[in-house]
């Protein structure tokens, strides 16, 4: 957790973010509110709005207003199947298990995939949380409609807020088919899992037997292998303890109040977006106390709902960790595998499209790779999380994990200096760069396809500053060739978690 107090900020831009969403939170509420809906309409509003603007990560504007625009199509439906299965009890399960499959196959699509997946399960969940019943439809429809247009005017008319890069959106998936698709396998392991918490949660309470379902859910965004999805559930159960430990310090002795509650969850709101990209454990405390405030608007919070929640959670994780063990597993190994090849060609692509542009080609975009290159940075980082956290007991392999995504960061490092240097018209090219691309293709070429790198010859010290990034872009990866083999040779990414 140190790490949330110390993680960069660049631009402010997750101090905006969340500030945003408060806004745009509060706004879909207070719209409710002003039309005379009912308490329960205003925190399906409420809700929606925060998904709208927490889920929809697409890299540009017009697709993100796409995304928005389709969330009904999405949600209506399964909102409407929720109410009307409402006192059904195994047709209500079997539609919720196909919810479940549906939401995360669909991931298989992108970002507007994975969004649309979110929001459809998230409203079959609502409808369980509010014991929602057919006659409030109309209601509901009216408050979710509201909902997303003042999240959707907040986020692109009020204050949009403009990116250098493209935001930190769910990389496009690994690839594959049939079985060998992740995301296929995901949706199996997911619908297992959720059937299993279904099944045990419903032995522990018989009215809050869904948070097991939703923990074992949420567990498997954002993750693509067991090593990942393990992390996860550890981190989601922390998360819960201390949030619970928060809500009974903070949730509870407001007994419901509605101004000081309201405060209350628009600091949580503002922590579950300010803490998202960097803590998924400070991100469920304030999900927790969020959650356990609106039950105290409700009238049904007390120690002993928050002790229930803590034993849901805690069956939602096991049951996820148990399917991802035991069902079509996605090992750790062939996750960091693919990643870490991707990043180093996106390298190659960086460099060849900074080469380009050097050459006088004004087509060539380097920038737009170094944004790529983050995003798949970020992908690899969490994807190597599981070797590098403090429950891997393998010391040998934590170092070399490390000094992977350390060599991976000059690299990052080296072409964003490439890339601004590109960026000077004055800027021009010679054979030494020609030169220098070309061993940095083949670099690339010998560490994805596991032949031995050649060792950068000695190189005098480069006065132009383009070839002085490549220079250093070179010996970056020609480090890379020991962490990434073990002592035997092989790879690193391919002993087993």
């Amino acid at each position: 957790m140190k790490r949330m107090f110390v993680a960069p900020d660049p631009g402010r831009l997750r101090l905006r973010n969340a500030t945003r969403a408060v806004i745009g939170v509060a706004a879909a509420v207070a719209v409710s509110e002003v039309c005379g809906l009912s308490l329960t309409a205003s925190i399906t509003g409420g809700l929606a709005a925060l998904l709208a603007l927490f889920t929809v990560t697409d890299a540009t504007v017009r697709d993100q207003r796409i995304t928005t625009a389709l969330l009904p199509l999405a949600g209506f439906p399964v909102l409407a199947l929720a109410a009307t299965l409402h006192g059904t009890t195994p047709a209500r399960d079997a539609a919720f298990l196909a919810v479940v499959f549906g939401g995360v196959y669909a991931r298989r699509w992108g970002p507007r995939g994975h969004a649309l997946g979110i929001f459809a399960f998230m409203n079959f969940f609502i409808t369980q949380f509010l014991h929602a019943v057919p006659a409030q439809l109309p209601e509901l429809y009216t408050a979710v409609s509201l909902a997303l247009f003042a999240a959707g005017a907040t986020r692109f008319v009020f204050w949009p807020i403009e990116r250098r890069t493209p935001p930190a959106a769910v990389p496009a998936a690994l690839p594959g088919t049939g079985l060998a698709r992740p995301t296929t396998r995901q949706a199996f392991q997911a619908t297992v899992a959720s059937a299993l918490a279904l099944l045990v949660g419903q032995l522990l309470s018989e009215d809050r037997w869904y948070w097991a379902v939703g923990t074992a859910w949420w567990i498997f965004v954002n993750t693509a292998s067991r090593g990942e999805t393990l992390i996860r559930g550890f981190r989601r159960v922390f998360g819960t303890v201390t949030g619970i430990a928060v809500g009974l310090l903070v949730a509870v002795p407001l007994h419901g109040a509605p101004a000081p509650t309201a405060a209350l969850v628009a600091v949580c709101v503002f922590g579950i977006f300010y803490t998202a990209a960097v803590s998924y454990s400070w991100m469920m405390l304030a999900v927790t106390v969020m959650v356990s405030s609106l039950y105290g608007l409700l009238g049904v919070l007390d120690p002993g709902l928050l002790g229930l929640r803590l034993a849901e959670t805690g069956v939602g994780a096991l049951c996820a960790a148990l399917a991802v063990v035991l069902v079509l597993p996605v090992t750790t190994h062939a996750t960091n595998d693919a990643w870490i090849q991707r990043a180093l060609h996106c390298v190659h692509a960086a460099t060849a499209e900074a080469a380009a542009r050097l050459a006088g080609d004004e087509t060539a975009d380097p920038a737009s790779r170094l944004a790529e290159l983050e995003q798949l940075l970020g992908r690899v980082r969490l994807s190597v999380a599981p070797l590098v956290h403090p429950l891997n007991l393998v010391p040998a392999r934590k170092r070399r994990a490390r000094r992977v995504l350390a060599l991976l960061d000059d690299c990052a490092r080296e072409i964003r200096g490439l890339a601004a240097v590109t960026a000077d018209p004055e800027a021009s090219h010679d054979a030494r760069l020609a030169a220098a691309c070309w061993r940095v293709e083949a670099a690339v070429e010998a560490l994805t396809g596991g032949t031995d790198v050649t060792a950068p010859t000695a190189q005098p010290t480069a006065t132009d500053p383009a070839l002085a990034h490549l220079h250093g872009l070179e010996r970056a990866l020609a480090e890379l060739a020991q962490p990434l083999r073990t002592p035997s040779g092989s790879r690193l990414v391919t002993q087993p978690t």
